[in-house]
């Protein structure tokens, strides 16, 4: 059993981001039995969920003449114009059946905010507003996270630049991480995290 000190947040295992969901992450569904065998060993145990409403900003259907994986200006910056995914209440925003997600002490939805996108686990894309995971953490002691789920170059990788920056000893397991890379996102990810502070394990 890991310390008090620690937690596991499980960033998005989610319907839509696996094989045969609307926005697919090669290879997602093949980490949920190692996760899994990870959940009992720690006493904190955070689960994030994307949980967007109909035509939220993010959506390429959102904006007329838009295609999937372009980008767009918002006021808070740019942003990646997804597939509509992850709408609340939808099977594509339950999580994988294979999660044990009994297991969550908390669950954190995110993306909720309909002018806004929200990929960290901590923040919205705002990098101001905040979903309240940090004051959670706080109080049940914890200044270490560990960080699981899909997918490393966007949710997981600002989720643990946001960690590091709060504070918070961060660590990424990348084999229990799936990866979309977009141009690049990837490696892009890789060494913003490390700049961060994020130790990053095979």
């Amino acid at each position: 059993m890991r310390p008090a000190n620690e937690a596991l947040i499980v960033i998005d295992v989610q319907n839509d981001f696996c094989p045969g969901g609307a926005l697919a992450v090669a290879g997602g569904d093949t980490i949920i039995a190692p996760i899994n065998a990870l959940i009992p060993d720690y006493q904190v145990r955070v689960l994030t969920q994307d949980w967007h409403p109909a035509g939220h900003s993010s959506f390429a259907s959102s904006h007329p003449g838009k295609a999937p994986f372009s980008l767009t200006d918002m006021p808070y910056g740019p942003q990646v114009l997804w597939p509509d995914h992850c709408l609340q209440g939808s099977d594509g925003a339950a999580f994988h059946p294979g999660l044990r997600s009994d297991r969550a002490d908390l669950v954190i939805r995110k993306g909720f905010r309909p002018g806004i996108d929200s990929y960290s686990a901590f923040f919205e894309n705002d990098h101001k507003t905040p979903t309240g995971l940090e004051g959670y953490l706080r109080t049940r002691g914890v200044d270490t996270v560990v960080l699981v789920g899909l997918a490393t170059d966007f949710c997981v990788n600002f989720s643990a630049v946001d960690a590091a920056t709060l504070g918070f000893r961060t660590r990424v397991i990348e084999s229990l991480c799936a990866a979309i890379d977009l141009d690049g996102s990837l490696d892009a990810a890789r060494e913003g995290m490390r700049k961060a502070g994020v130790t990053l394990d095979a």
